[in-house]
């Protein structure tokens, strides 16, 4: 019941705001919508070269550079056992 009176007060109070600092809203409202545009505009570029890429790997075959080779999965499994192997020897310490 609180947060139903409470909202009910702040939409009359931003009503009235609104209502006396119409002129700086409009202002507010001009400079931000460049800036939202600007990174909306980006963030659909980034996305769409990205997207580019894969169809270009895809088209030729080639695996993506994140996925890896066969040697650094080796790699990762031999770091992963002397791993292991410290831990369980700093296990024993105790």
């Amino acid at each position: 019941m609180k947060t139903l009176i409470g909202g009910a007060v702040a939409a009359v109070i931003g009503v009235i705001g609104l209502a006396i600092w119409f002129q700086a809203f409009l202002q507010l409202l001009a400079g931000a919508i460049p800036v939202m545009l600007l990174l909306g505009g980006c963030l659909a570029l980034y996305l769409g070269f990205d997207e580019l890429k894969d169809t270009w790997q895809r088209d030729t075959g080639v695996e993506p550079a994140a996925a890896g080779g066969i040697d650094d999965l080796d790699q990762v499994k031999q770091e992963n056992e002397s791993l292991k192997k410290e831990i369980e020897a700093l296990k024993d310490q105790k």
